[in-house]
């Protein structure tokens, strides 16, 4: 028996899990959550699950508006650093201005984690560093990926949010209605 192998062939890229944390507190905070989430599924890969929308308050700098968050959890194959490079773009092209650490911003988008990766780039450290102190990150998380073990404490999501030090407000977000 004789078989025939026809080219070119190439290794599918291996997909990746990312947990993005979107969230912003200026102009329309919904419209502008619903606007990021498009960007990432068109640019980034495929979103295979979302958490509900909180409504949180400011963390770092709470002299401001609260802030609507989500977690978004993304299949792709990107890198780590394209991933980035890619959300800082998306975050341009929605018209973030960076002017103030932990100030307003239309939108701002994370990356949690990639899979358990442990990097620390110039673009992008991972895990995250601030998950751990954070409600307004492991709330919605929880809801996702309660069994998700942090790969640098070696604690669940859970975990985490049991010990979490952060007691600022983070309640479900209701939607605005349509007359």
């Amino acid at each position: 028996m004789k078989v025939k192998i026809f080219g070119p062939f190439s290794t599918p890229k291996r997909m990746n899990r990312a947990y993005l944390l979107t969230g912003g507190n200026l102009g329309k905070r919904w419209d502008n959550l619903l606007t990021a989430f498009k960007h990432i599924g068109d640019r980034c890969g495929k979103i295979v699950s979302q958490s509900v929308i909180y409504e949180t308050a400011a963390w770092g700098k709470q002299d401001q508006q609260a802030f609507l968050n989500q977690v978004l959890i993304v299949e792709t194959s990107l890198s780590p650093e394209t991933l980035m490079q890619t959300l800082l773009d998306i975050e341009q092209t929605m018209g973030r201005v960076r002017e103030e650490k932990f100030g307003p911003r239309i939108i701002d988008i994370d990356i949690l984690f990639i899979d358990d990766m442990i990097l620390d780039a110039p673009i992008l450290q991972l895990p995250h560093p601030a998950i751990a102190e954070r409600r307004f990150v492991l709330v919605p998380l929880q809801e996702l990926a309660p069994n998700f073990i942090h790969p640098v404490y070696q604690q669940t999501i859970s975990d985490l949010l049991a010990a979490c030090p952060d007691r600022l407000d983070v309640k479900k977000f209701s939607p605005p209605t349509q007359i």
